[in-house]
């Protein structure tokens, strides 16, 4: 009965289903491609933006120009073809295989498109150029941020009392030993809990906001309902040592002996009693910082390429981002790129260098003035 024309047209009818079924078993292909796209897409945005902030650091180090783009828009482009076919030869042949036939074919092909923008003109001052004001840098410790990592990065100076300037000031930068005793002692009450940050909207009772008609200043630190202000509060506790500590850091800060709480204004100095004035730091500014502090190749540094590496001051025995340098490209680095023949990178096994490192990025990105709303990522779903 094999060679029965109804045998042979009903052999083909289940040949030619079975290829449509095995090519639609894919099922849909949204659900599936959103899962990894979104992962493998966060994933790669998040490893560039790295780079590009590790590589800055080092051009500045070298005088070249830091240079910022925005990755705008991901399109993420699929196409799928798929083909049936099947037939039969009808006699003289004797064999089944001989006169029944079927095939199924389908290809995936995947071409993203992405759109970068680089950060120029008046979006490069705000960004890059501007001071952050300290009432966005301040509420980053409420999240268990360490406070003496954050002000060693975003402040120049805490009332009068300044961090590293940079090459200008000298092999150690001009730094006072008394900041760093403050920073010492917030962290130390950040840890125990007899120090936070409270943020709030109420216009402060002073002059400067009828002054201001309750206006607020380009940095946030003016009158008015809706504004933000930051205050620093040493909370009660009932052990002597944090008291003690307590008790230093309002000696440091010029503040009555028995505040509990002093507002944070942006200046190098305090207009008013029971006010922490912080000089804070643009993105240039930290990361010409940073950069001054990456060890470099003695040879650069004789020949004149790049000044010799700034030391630290006082109670500090390293940078806060520790960045090496080598002719070879490093063994799973955390981040390393490579820069006029050689290699720049940060330990995957140094801890302290990465959450610096990672807050300079979120500070990057609460510095950003674009309105755009970032990248945008599009995963066709069909």
């Amino acid at each position: 009965m094999p060679n029965h024309p109804y045998f042979r047209a009903t052999l083909l009818a289940a040949l030619t289903c079975f290829s449509a079924i095995g090519l639609s078993a894919c099922g849909p292909m949204g659900p599936g491609k959103l899962r990894n796209d979104q992962l493998e897409y966060s994933r790669a945005l998040g490893d560039t933006q790295k780079h590009e902030m590790l590589l800055n650091i080092v051009r500045l180090r070298y005088a070249d120009p830091p240079t910022f783009l925005d990755t705008t828009q991901v399109i993420a482009g699929y196409s799928v073809s798929k083909s049936v076919s099947g037939g039969f030869y009808a006699y003289p042949a004797t064999a089944v295989g001989n006169y029944l036939f079927g095939t199924g074919t389908m290809s995936l092909g995947e071409s993203p498109t992405f759109t970068y923008q680089p950060v120029t003109g008046q979006q490069y001052a705000e960004n890059v150029v501007r001071p952050i004001s300290p009432t966005v840098i301040m509420p980053l410790s409420l999240g268990g941020l360490p406070i003496d990592t954050l002000l060693r990065l975003t402040a120049q100076s805490i009332d009068g009392l300044s961090n590293v300037r940079g090459l200008g000031a000298g092999p150690f930068g001009g730094g006072s030993v008394r900041f760093y005793l403050l920073l010492h002692d917030l962290r130390q009450l950040q840890v125990a809990g007899a120090m936070t940050i409270r943020i709030t909207t109420d216009p402060p009772p002073s002059a400067d906001s009828k002054k201001n008609g309750g206006k607020s200043d380009s940095n946030g630190n003016g009158g008015g309902a809706g504004a933000e202000r930051s205050y620093l509060v040493l909370t009660s506790t009932s052990e002597s040592n944090l008291l003690a500590i307590q008790a230093e850091v309002r000696r440091l800060l010029h503040l009555d002996p028995t505040a509990e709480e002093a507002e944070i204004v942006y200046g190098p100095y305090p207009k008013h009693p029971g006010q922490i004035a912080i000089l804070t730091r643009s993105m240039l500014a930290m990361l010409t910082q940073l950069a001054y502090e990456v060890e470099v190749p003695e040879g650069d540094i004789k020949a004149g390429r790049t000044p010799p590496t700034i030391g630290q001051v006082g109670i500090e025995n390293r940078p806060e981002v520790v960045i090496h340098s080598g002719k070879e490209e490093p063994d799973d680095p955390y981040a390393a790129v490579s820069y006029h023949n050689a290699w720049f990178w940060i330990s995957d096994r140094d801890f302290q260098s990465k959450l610096a490192f990672t807050m300079v990025q979120v500070l990057a990105a609460l510095a950003a003035t674009n309105h755009t709303g970032g990248a945008v990522v599009t995963i066709p779903a069909g």
